[in-house]
């Protein structure tokens, strides 16, 4: 099955190829490692302000879910429990 990872929120950039693979667990895989590639060469697309999203489609434009990333900065002063 061709799955399509679509780069969408802090970053918008729809995948027009797709990656042909055997199920969905291999799909959810490939999402995670795409992040950890595109995520080492851009790390300040975490603090844009949007999350980074990844939302993984089928061929017929079913999006079958969604992975992301987000940075949070703690309020000044407060500790770590």
């Amino acid at each position: 099955m061709r799955y399509f990872f679509n780069l969408a929120g802090a970053v918008q950039d729809p995948d027009n190829v797709g990656v042909e693979l055997e199920s969905l667990s291999d799909a959810r895989i490939e999402a995670v490692r795409f992040a950890g590639r595109y995520l080492r060469d851009r790390p300040e697309v975490v603090w844009l302000g949007d999350e980074f999203r990844i939302e993984v489609m089928n061929a017929s434009g079913l999006i079958l879910f969604t992975f992301i990333a987000i940075g949070v900065d703690a309020p000044a002063g407060m500790r770590a429990k």
